[in-house]
């Protein structure tokens, strides 16, 4: 018998770290677009959409539905692709099934991010309310107030309330029973895996006390606060939210002064930075950020490998200037003389004998100054 999935949009390499990313009620996939794609470079993200939103069947869920049916939905379309344990990221009601995973599946996922959302959500009552009122008038009534609800004055996303104009009423009216029943408040401090927490400032919906409630129990949760932001901010504030997540995810940046300065030596980037001007200061922080901060501090290779690499690329085009420099460097990474020759005469067969043979000059020379040292 075939199973009913809900709709999806894979991103990414097949085998990198799985991401499932889930929408806010009356919102699609679409959601996530200013923010998947950019995170789908280094992770394997999975969109999906809730029951009668976007491309999802409607009949996924009926009235009465819970976070925690939502969430075996969520299991189960990981489970079809074949993903075991997952990094997840969700808005509002999205955020909310990340949290009933966390407490109730913890060993699926590798991370937790919970946007614009809350442990429950201002009672059962008016869920209830707004639930009744959709099966009985449709949702263009809710329609007409989703710019004021959602995103801050002036600001708007066609798109998206086109998609809540569209969203299946009975299915959209089940998913506020979910929202009526939820409360996981007694089970935060349970909560073991790493989690973001991020918050709009002027999100009317789910403000940030709803969100710092949340980190106050979540042991060593981080909360992240954007000013600009509303209820749907990978929307509005894509930027600010691939920063957080990327942090997340990824961890934060390493410092790449402090590799360059280990690498290179003191004296060498003070007079770099003595050298800057306004015209060279975005290319001294592209070098640190990028070739200090990500590719010398990836632990795949050794700083000696780094070494005889770079010693290499520098001989093929000729850059006798910063090869001088590199041959310090190799020293500090732990390369003897012997070696360095060695990769020099690697180059030779590779590179050519002219550009080894004015490697190997520059190389003796700066041997030479450091045992005269």
């Amino acid at each position: 018998m075939t199973v009913k999935l809900l709709n999806h949009l894979e991103e990414g390499p097949a085998s990198a770290p799985p991401l499932l990313v889930g929408p806010s009620l009356g919102t699609s996939l679409a959601l996530w677009d200013g923010v998947a794609t950019e995170l789908s470079a280094s992770h394997r993200v999975v969109r999906w959409d809730l029951p009668g939103h976007g491309g999802s069947a409607a009949d996924l869920i009926g009235p009465g539905a819970t976070v925690g049916d939502l969430a075996g939905l969520v299991l189960a379309l990981a489970d079809s692709l074949g993903i075991d344990r997952f990094g997840y990221a969700g808005v509002s009601l999205g955020g909310a099934v990340g949290l009933h995973l966390a407490v109730h599946h913890p060993q699926r996922l590798s991370s937790l991010a919970v946007l614009c959302s809350s442990a429950h959500f201002g009672g059962e009552a008016p869920w209830r309310e707004r639930a009744e009122r959709v099966r009985r008038e449709g949702l263009e009534w809710l329609v007409e107030s989703a710019d004021a609800r959602w995103f801050t004055p002036g600001f708007s996303v066609p798109g998206l309330v086109r998609d809540h104009r569209e969203a299946a009423p009975e299915a959209y009216a089940a998913c506020c029973d979910a929202l009526a029943a939820f409360d996981l408040r007694d089970r935060l401090a349970g909560i073991t895996v790493p989690t973001l927490l991020v918050a709009g400032r002027r999100d009317a919906a789910t403000p940030p006390a709803h969100l710092r409630e949340i980190a106050d129990e979540v042991p060593a949760a981080t909360l992240v606060e954007l000013p600009g932001a509303a209820h749907m901010a990978p929307a509005q504030c894509p930027r600010a939210v691939l920063t957080a997540l990327r942090t997340q995810l990824d961890g934060p940046p390493a410092s790449g002064t402090a590799v360059r300065r280990e690498v290179l030596g003191d004296a060498h980037v003070d007079r770099a930075q003595a050298r800057q001007t306004p015209f060279t200061a975005r290319f001294q922080d592209f070098i640190s950020r990028y070739a200090w901060g990500e590719i010398w501090t990836d632990p795949t290779l050794s700083r000696r490998e780094r070494s005889m690499i770079t010693l290499t690329a520098l001989v093929a085009h000729g850059h006798h200037d910063e090869l001088a420099t590199h041959v310090r460097a190799a020293r500090r990474n732990g390369l003897t003389p012997e070696e360095i020759g060695a990769v020099l005469l690697q180059t030779a067969v590779y590179c050519g004998v002219p550009a080894a043979n004015s490697a190997f000059a520059t190389a003796q020379r700066v041997l030479a100054e450091e045992e005269a040292g």
